[in-house]
């Protein structure tokens, strides 16, 4: 059986022709390279460079996709270190740490994951036209009103947020509008609110809500300007919104979508954890890396180096940014900013700069954008306003 991917041989009468016209001295000989007639045949196209290899094709099968080995190895140490905590009680103190963190994270981080990557689901459903008719037109300030909005009204925790987030832009949601949404979001649902007033005071809670939805807008703000200019890249998801849209129609097909049944719910789940894989493999990994930290920086050094004052604020910044807390957990370490040590500045920091520069919407941030620069707009836009307040707040507060 020959080869489908050799040259076939040139063809006879052609060089008979060729030949002829030598002999002949009518012109100088043809090279076959210049001589369509003498040129082979082309080769299939399954051979050629620029077209990738199909799985049983004459030159080779396609190759399959890498294990998500980040995925798999952060699940396993995580569960590990669950099971430790259950199960092992003579562990050393380090593992016996690592594994209370594993299991605290995960009895308070469940439920919002679990919501998000049904929203997720839901979310991939809507049509690009419905999120934009929703949010409004991106680059202008009321669709970034509507985004914080959103953020701050959503009862979720800063894991579910994110798969919101991720979800909204691949849907058509502006840079602004989606950095607005997570800003605005983390701890500022209903529950963690009422959470945080209970903690902190009524006052101070309303002051922070007021100054992060601030943040957000600027922020927001200054991405979408940042766009129109050519800065950085543009949402390749976005649409244009026809003028005779109408979203009842839209809502209607939507809720048609998600009637009851077992097979319409098996497909919601596995097109939810289909499109959250790439969110909850960062949340995993931040689990196992906030447990790490814990086992090892003793509680009392978190503590003793994060009063009031200019380093104080850089270190909560850093901190914050290394743990990865959820918002069950950074509502009762911000009042204990606040109440031991006095400093309701750095309280704020935590509670802001988490959302800003938190390794896992970073990495999630780069996957779904594509893009370095979208990515890096959220902490190098929102950070030096979050370390601003703190210190107002730290200086007109002592």
């Amino acid at each position: 059986m020959s080869d489908c991917c050799s040259t076939p041989p040139p063809n006879d009468d052609s060089a008979r022709r060729a030949l002829r016209r030598k002999l002949l001295n009518l012109t100088p000989p043809l090279e076959p390279a210049s001589d369509p007639s003498v040129l082979p045949a082309a080769a299939p196209a399954c051979c050629l460079p620029q077209v990738p290899a199909a799985a049983g094709s004459c030159c080779g099968g396609g190759k399959r996709n890498p294990p998500d080995f980040l995925l798999w190895g952060s699940l396993v140490l995580f569960l590990a270190g669950v099971a430790a905590h259950g199960l092992v009680p003579a562990a050393p103190m380090w593992l016996h740490e690592f594994g209370h963190t594993c299991a605290e994270l995960l009895g308070r981080a469940w439920w919002g994951v679990l919501l998000g990557i049904v929203a997720v689901a839901v979310i991939g459903r809507l049509p690009r036209e419905l999120v934009a008719a929703v949010l409004g037109r991106g680059g202008s300030v009321s669709g970034l009103l509507r985004a914080v909005g959103a953020g701050v009204l959503l009862d979720l925790c800063n894991h579910g947020i994110l798969l919101v987030g991720m979800s909204l832009y691949k849907r058509g949601a502006s840079l602004g509008q989606t950095l607005a949404f997570l800003i605005a979001s983390p701890w500022n649902s209903l529950s963690l609110t009422l959470i945080l007033a209970a903690l902190i005071g009524w006052r101070w809670m309303l002051l922070f809500i007021a100054l992060s939805m601030v943040v957000a807008l600027i922020t927001g703000w200054i991405a979408d300007r940042l766009v129109a200019a050519g800065k950085i890249p543009a949402n390749p998801n976005t649409v244009d919104l026809p003028h005779e849209y109408r979203i009842g129609p839209a809502i209607t097909g939507i809720l048609r979508s998600l009637q009851p049944g077992t097979a319409n719910y098996a497909r919601l789940a596995r097109e939810g954890l289909s499109g959250s894989r790439m969110v909850v493999r960062w949340i995993l990994f931040g689990f196992v890396l906030t447990g790490v930290i814990r086992a090892l920086v003793p509680e009392l050094a978190f503590q003793q180096y994060f009063g009031p004052t200019t380093v104080g604020l850089f270190l909560t910044l850093l901190a914050t940014t290394l743990l990865e807390v959820c918002t069950e957990g950074s509502s009762p370490i911000a009042a204990d900013l606040m109440t031991r040590a006095a400093a309701p500045g750095n309280a704020f920091v935590f509670l802001m700069a988490g959302a800003a520069t938190d390794y896992t919407e970073i990495a999630s941030l780069r996957q779904t954008t594509g893009s370095w620069k979208s990515t890096l707009a959220l902490p190098l836009i929102s950070t030096p306003q979050v370390l601003l307040i703190g210190w107002l707040i730290n200086h007109f507060s002592s």
